[in-house]
């Protein structure tokens, strides 16, 4: 038996470093507020996807203030958004870097070395020290992207939405980060079958 189609839109957070503020590896364990511009960021977001015609009939957040924030300032845009109500999941929860939590890039290369960053990166494949559980979460990806029904706003960061990606079948190639302030969309048809439609997009 197969699921009505669904849409599902994953956007990463807004910025939570300031322009003149070297940034740094921020996972599970630091749980920062947006900054003006990451604010500015959501709300962008909010308006492009109510000109786009988007109607959200579920949104689910990670738990961090940062993805909380953005998740209402795009719920606010929506038509009918008072009912929205946005259900944090631990599954869209980022990661922890371990011992490279909270440091700059600098030091995480440093350590790790940048062919591990670029497995990351490219593959999914955790540094020595990072905490991803990748199994339970492409598990939970795969699960919700089977089940789910209509337009859906997922509202993470970029750690965790790689999973989406991987739990839609994407190839070689497929770029795995996800900028601030950016989204990407999923399309699962009427015969269950997903397609990456977008990633990466910055309205």
């Amino acid at each position: 038996m197969t699921s009505p189609a669904a849409r599902f839109v994953i956007v990463r957070h807004g910025n939570t470093f300031a322009a003149d503020e070297p940034p740094r590896r921020i996972g599970a364990r630091t749980d920062l507020p947006l900054t003006a511009a990451g604010e500015t960021q959501a709300a962008v977001l909010g308006r492009h996807f109510a000109q786009e015609g988007w109607h959200f009939a579920q949104v689910l957040v990670s738990p961090l203030l940062r993805t909380r924030a953005t998740a209402a300032a795009i719920i606010v845009h929506q038509p009918g958004g008072e009912a929205l109500v946005a259900q944090p999941c631990e599954w869209l929860r980022e990661i922890d870097h371990g011992p490279d939590e909270n440091q700059s890039e600098e030091s995480v290369v440093a350590r790790i070395g940048a062919d591990a960053l670029s497995a990351w990166d490219e593959r999914a494949v955790p540094p020595p020290g990072w905490i991803v559980d990748g199994a339970p979460r492409l598990a939970a990806w795969r699960a919700f992207l089977k089940e789910a029904q209509g337009d859906v706003l997922l509202v993470t960061s970029n750690g965790a939405a790689r999973f989406a990606l991987l739990a839609a079948g994407a190839g070689a190639g497929q770029p795995l980060k996800l900028a601030t302030g950016a989204y990407g969309v999923i399309r699962r048809d009427a015969g269950d079958v997903l397609h990456i439609e977008s990633w990466g997009i910055r309205p």
